[in-house]
């Protein structure tokens, strides 16, 4: 095992202070005990309800010793090695005198190797013990160590329930691991126990579940969402180029294109509502993965240094929750340049530029934005994305499919209108626009106790001023804009 090869070279290597920032607190005892044995050497462990007590053998707790400062003084007056499990010090670690008993312990170390290893969920180390302290870290299962946990837990149901066997789909085993991998062993096996306890079965039923509830162990912070709902490419009317330049990339993504480069993800460009965050759904529906919603408006904090950190963090979920799809809706609102914040907008794009340069993970960034000429150079030049596409309104033909679809989406035969009349009166609108006059005409016709048609659709087609019309200046200037520097979507 990787991990207590990596630790054992540091126990050997005469370092006095360890850290290991942590929640899989009982894991960490089980391989500090087992290393302990493999050294010879006792090992101790405190906790602050039930003082100190060796965990290599059977001894009871010294209830003397939970004082945070009697258990340092008792450490420091032990003339023998050991490793001593201090857990959850991190509270302690702001009394100086605390501070300076764990250094004279350290000091002491070439006289008597006595090893101070703090474990907590997280703990920053006193600046005058930085020079003497290493961190661990403890690793995360990878797939084959994911594999072994769903084998084991596998037997453990089987002998539960009478050695009943348990009926499993390989290919949702498969999967099931790889969405497991970058979470602790211990979360990942509650979710294994969770898609097996209720009926012995490993399906594709179970993988849903499985995502959104890692999903939410990852994301404590609510820096990113998860969107629950995706779509598929025949839920978004036109759009023809576009689907066509996924479909040619879906391959490479999944990683079966043989020497193709992965493709890194696209922007798109476009009036609003016209259809930019649907294209997002249906980029993550018809690649099949999960689909992360980065809101840069949720990003910022007004501490120093926490926007950035809220960033990593958004980052780190995505790269965990691979492979997927990473939305960064309207992500001029956070990298636009501004001269009255500090910098973070830079050291945010910054960021977001050191990484997209370096993720080797397979997300794939959909970015939308209602502005473009908000956006830096080095954001939107070739390389940092595939492709730039403009998303315009919606021609002719593609208002007649808008229709259909949200006619469909409503139990409603569009057959049973007028769909080419419908699409010539709404020159102008975007699907959104035309979806919510469809959903203004049905409670017309609700209220009055009868059937939609297409005169009711006409109607609050007709007291409606499209955004084409409000703000007919800016979208001009967008599509000018757009004309010679991004590729149609449609």
């Amino acid at each position: 095992m990787k991990e207590l090869h990596d630790l054992e070279l540091l126990l050997t290597s005469h370092t006095p202070i360890i850290v290991i920032e942590s929640i899989e607190e009982l894991r960490l005892i089980r391989l500090i005990v087992n290393l302990g044995l493999k050294l010879e050497l006792p090992v101790y462990q405190w906790a602050a309800t039930e003082g100190m007590k060796r965990v290599d053998i059977e001894m009871n707790a010294q209830k003397l010793t939970a004082e945070p400062v009697e258990a340092l003084k008792h450490i420091k007056s032990l003339y023998k090695a050991g490793i001593f499990l201090m857990l959850d010090f991190h509270p302690y670690l702001e009394d100086p005198i605390l501070v300076r008993l764990i250094k004279e312990i350290a000091q002491d170390f070439e006289s008597v190797p006595r090893t101070l290893i703090f474990v907590s969920h997280a703990l920053d180390t006193p600046p005058e013990l930085k020079h003497i302290t290493a961190r661990f870290d403890l690793q995360l299962p990878d797939l084959a160590g994911i594999k072994s946990l769903i084998r084991e837990e596998a037997k453990r149901w089987q002998t539960r329930y009478q050695y009943r066997r348990i009926k499993a789909d390989p290919e949702a085993v498969a999967r099931l691991a790889q969405n497991l991998v970058g979470i602790t062993a211990t979360d990942a096996r509650r979710l294994i126990r969770r898609a097996i306890e209720d009926d012995g079965v490993i399906n594709h039923d179970d993988l849903p579940e499985v995502m959104q509830a890692k999903y939410q162990l990852l994301n404590k912070d609510g820096v990113i969402s998860f969107e629950y709902d995706t779509a598929e490419l025949s839920d978004v009317a036109g759009l023809s180029r576009l689907k066509e330049w996924l479909e040619h990339r879906r391959k490479a993504f999944e990683g079966n294109a043989g020497r193709l480069d992965r493709p890194k993800g696209i922007m798109l460009l476009g009036v609003q509502g016209g259809g930019k965050s649907l294209a997002a759904k249906a980029v993550a529906g018809s690649f099949g993965v999960p689909l992360l919603r980065l809101d840069f408006g949720s990003l910022y904090n007004k501490y120093y240094g926490e926007t950035e950190k809220n960033l990593r963090q958004a980052l780190r979920t995505a790269e965990v929750m691979s492979p997927c799809v990473l939305w960064m809706d309207e992500i001029e609102k956070g990298i636009a340049h501004s001269g009255n914040d500090e910098g973070v907008s830079q050291r945010v794009l910054g960021g977001m530029l050191t990484w997209m340069a370096e993720n080797d993970k397979k997300v794939f960034i959909v970015a939308t934005s209602n502005d473009i000429q908000k956006l830096p150079a080095e954001l939107v030049r070739k390389g940092r994305l595939d492709e730039i596409f403009f998303v315009d309104l919606p021609t002719p033909k593609v208002r007649v499919e808008i229709f259909k679809i949200h006619l469909r989406r409503r139990n409603l035969a569009p057959g049973g209108f007028d769909l080419e009349y419908m699409a010539a009166c709404s020159d102008g609108f975007t699907g959104a626009e035309i979806e919510q006059a469809i959903v203004s005409a049905m409670y017309a016709a609700h209220a009055s106790n009868q059937q939609l048609d297409t005169e009711r659709v006409i109607t609050e087609l007709e007291r409606t001023s499209p955004l084409s019309v409000v703000m007919a200046e800016q979208i001009q200037q967008l599509r000018i804009w757009a004309a010679d520097r991004t590729v149609p979507a449609d």
